[in-house]
């Protein structure tokens, strides 16, 4: 009954359970923002520091999620993580004052963080080579799907934002002893706990030693620049378009394509990945997304600007998972998740920047294209370092036979 593939496909189906509930509670704040500005009294700069404060929380999350899991396990920690960020996710619901608020979203987006290397070094250790990117990929297409349930359930319960917060604190909460019962550990890593004992690596022989270095910051400046540039669409999107002269449902119809593409972009990226040359995938992705900007920035009527924002989602998601694919398989089993979770927090870095770096260009009186020609270098050096860790694998993996 428990052959490697039921364990590999219950382990992907849990994982895109746990991922659709974090793509929920990562947009929660954001739908349920103006039920929250009206109960808390927020200003803009409030209602910021909000939205600052579960970010802030995914970076520490993500890095000490990651390297407690390559010490006492990938199961431990995901379970603790989700319980962490459903239970204060429910607290967001009942809490009565600005501090506490503050309070409750750090600790929502520690939990938040602490899940998603673990979700990645699961999938990746949980079927062979030639399937990582895929299971990878089918596991995080639930985070936009889990995004668009959010906006779904604010949009029927407009008068009671708390609702929001209670579904996405209540449904964690129920899938923890699911997954305490169901989820297998990683049998990558029960192998290598016993076959190493309780020898382990320091942070940096993880990230640096074995001549990983040049790999390690290579995923860093892929990590950080693009999703710098995602996460500035994500929160400015609906902006630039108003600046551009579309009106509201015009903004928001791009803002749903731009959704629904990245929906397809996570299966896409992680599929093409599997079945096509990875550097050809890395150009075509990254191509295809400094394309779409230009798209974006000089789209005049509606129709192209919503193939274009459609266009923007795909490759940015798609862009995002070809990341997540290759940064498993750069470290071994040993220090696997510690070496995603410091890429993953070094990305979320870069969610912080981008929004930030996007306000700083408008207020300077730059405009849409001013902010979406900032962003090109910044996509080039993501191309260039990426391209550079495929390389490395791919010379590595030639090499292999003949030792």
């Amino acid at each position: 009954m428990d052959s490697p593939s039921r364990r590999s496909t219950l382990t992907i189906a849990l994982c895109f359970i746990v991922a659709l509930i974090e793509g929920f509670d990562l947009q929660a704040a954001g739908t349920a923002a103006a039920g929250l500005r009206q109960s808390f009294a927020l200003d803009p700069k409030m209602m910021g520091w909000v939205f600052s404060a579960g970010i802030i929380g995914l970076l520490p999350g993500a890095f000490f999620g990651g390297w407690v899991a390559d010490r006492i396990g990938r199961k431990k920690i995901l379970v603790g993580a989700v319980l962490l960020f459903g239970l204060f996710s429910l607290c967001t619901a009942y809490v009565e004052s600005y501090s506490s608020l503050l309070l409750v979203r750090f600790m929502t987006g520690l939990g938040l963080g602490a899940a998603l290397p673990n979700l990645i070094a699961l999938c990746a250790e949980a079927v062979s080579e030639q399937r990582r990117g895929t299971a990878i990929s089918v596991m995080y297409c639930g985070v936009p799907l889990g995004g668009a349930l959010a906006a779904v359930v604010a949009m029927f319960s407009s008068e009671h934002w708390q609702t929001t917060f209670i579904i996405g604190g209540l449904a964690p909460l129920l899938v923890v002893p699911l997954m305490a019962w169901l989820l297998p550990e990683s049998s990558a890593f029960r192998q290598h706990t016993a076959s190493v004992g309780s020898r382990r690596a320091s942070t940096a022989q993880a990230l640096f030693g074995e001549g990983r270095a040049r790999t390690t910051l290579a995923l860093w400046l892929s990590y950080f620049f693009t999703l710098t540039v995602m996460y500035m669409l994500l929160n400015w999107l609906p902006s630039l378009l108003l600046e551009q002269g579309f009106s509201k449902p015009q903004a928001g119809l791009v803002q749903m394509l731009f959704n629904i593409g990245g929906a397809l972009g996570s299966l896409l990226g992680g599929l093409l990945l599997d079945r096509c040359n990875g550097l050809k995938v890395v150009l075509f992705v990254y191509a295809g997304l400094l394309a779409a900007l230009a798209g974006v920035g000089l789209s005049v009527g509606i129709a192209p600007m919503a193939m274009a924002g459609f266009a923007a989602g795909l490759f940015v998601m798609a862009a995002q998972l070809v990341l997540y694919a290759l940064a498993p398989p750069s470290y071994p089993t040993a220090v696997r998740a510690t070496g995603v979770g410091a890429a993953v927090a070094i990305g979320r870095l870069g969610s912080v920047a981008g929004p930030l770096a996007a306000g700083q260009i408008l207020a300077a009186g730059a405009g849409t294209a001013g902010v979406l020609l900032a962003t090109s270098p910044g996509l080039v050096i993501a191309a260039l370092s990426i391209l550079s860790v495929v390389a490395r694998a791919d010379a590595t993996a030639q090499l292999k036979p003949v030792h």
